[in-house]
């Protein structure tokens, strides 16, 4: 697997513990680097992870413009922070490819929640696509 995917699943571990849990995000990224995570699979987390939380807002009005009759709030906590991470990655890091960015999104999403929600993740984030900036 490589660092890229690592930092996805670290960054929505981290996401996830500060959603769910109330941590702060000094002790919610420490809990999830934990011992034996490379420095680039740990600066890739961060970087998603403090992008995420630097747009919120944006995404998450984002997101819900594709959600319709969702609330955002309702959504399991880990399709949601699923979705954050992955829009995030859309609208900020043009070096990546949209294909990849959904497509690492689905995967994460039957590793951590329901293959039911890798259908919702793959519907929304088919539409959130469109909101990526031209280059």
């Amino acid at each position: 697997m490589g660092y890229r995917r690592q930092g996805r699943e670290l960054a929505l571990q981290t996401l996830y513990l500060q959603d769910a849990c109330d941590l702060s995000l000094e002790i919610a990224l420490k809990t999830s680097m934990g011992d034996g995570v490379t420095d680039s699979v740990k600066d890739f987390a961060v970087h998603l992870v403090n992008g995420v939380l630097q747009k919120k807002d944006e995404i998450d009005t984002i997101i819900r413009r594709y959600t319709q009759n969702w609330d955002i709030q309702r959504m399991a906590t880990v399709d949601r922070n699923i979705l954050r991470i992955a829009t995030y990655e859309i609208l900020s890091d043009p070096e990546t490819p949209v294909s990849v960015v959904i497509d690492e999104a689905i995967e994460i999403s039957k590793l951590y929640s329901t293959e039911d929600s890798s259908k919702f993740v793959n519907g929304i984030l088919d539409k959130v696509k469109q909101e990526r900036p031209a280059t």
